[in-house]
């Protein structure tokens, strides 16, 4: 589960990349709507993995919180 989680950020992170490389006119990303990066590829790489890390890595945590911890 863990290759997998990783794998999705990387991917999300190297669509980031790709498309700050080659989508013209873009304006710079916020992420959680708040911390602005700039409007570059390795701006919006890192914009795409953070997000994907969140958004994927919450749910993940609390099933993996709850898994280990519910009484049967």
């Amino acid at each position: 589960m863990l290759f997998l989680y990783v794998a999705l950020v990387g991917v999300a992170t190297a669509a980031g990349l790709l498309t700050g490389t080659f989508v013209d006119g873009l304006r710079s990303p916020r992420f959680l709507f708040l911390i602005p990066f700039p409007a570059s590829p390795l701006g919006f790489a890192a914009y795409g993995g953070l997000t994907i890390a969140l958004v994927l890595g919450i749910p993940l945590a609390l099933v993996s919180y709850v898994s280990r911890n519910i009484d049967e």
